[in-house]
């Protein structure tokens, strides 16, 4: 199965607007308690979450996951820090590539595979303002093509 399949629960398209993916990692991630029924339920956001490598282990902050409606007093933090579950080939990688200024760690979806729940991560390196203009105008002609050449053929 390619990375990145399954049911997909939560996606992150801000990231591909301010960064440029150069390489992706599928990661397990460390739940609690009720979390993944939330989660299960797609009450999670990716929006503002950033990975960060600390003591040779990778944490996902600011992610988002609701607390579960029918859980009790031991409901979650909806912020908590969380780990990732990577390879030690696969964290050493990125260590290595996140000291080269300019690249940060950034969770693009979150997903169910096999009943467990991942997260795809990229290897981002930020996009100037600029770039992101030039990525606008070619998303914008894109679809002009597409909009003439279905006007076309109704023709």
């Amino acid at each position: 199965m390619p990375k990145g399949s399954g049911k997909q629960l939560a996606q992150n398209k801000k990231a591909y607007h301010d960064f440029f993916i150069e390489q992706t990692f599928e990661a397990g991630i460390v739940l609690k308690g009720t979390e993944i029924k939330a989660i299960r339920a797609a009450r999670v956001n990716l929006k503002d979450a950033f990975a960060k490598i600390e003591n040779g282990e990778v944490y996902l902050h600011n992610m988002h996951v609701s607390p579960y409606e029918q859980g009790n007093q031991f409901n979650h933090d909806p912020l908590r820090t969380r780990k990732l579950l990577l390879h030690k080939k696969e964290i050493s990688k990125l260590i290595g590539e996140t000291k080269v200024t300019g690249y940060t760690i950034v969770p693009l979806k979150m997903y169910l595979k096999n009943g467990f729940a991942k997260v795809l991560i990229g290897l981002g390196k930020g996009k100037k303002q600029y770039d992101k203009r030039d990525d606008l105008k070619k998303k914008e002609a894109k679809r002009d093509i597409e909009r003439a050449f279905r006007d076309r053929q109704k023709m």
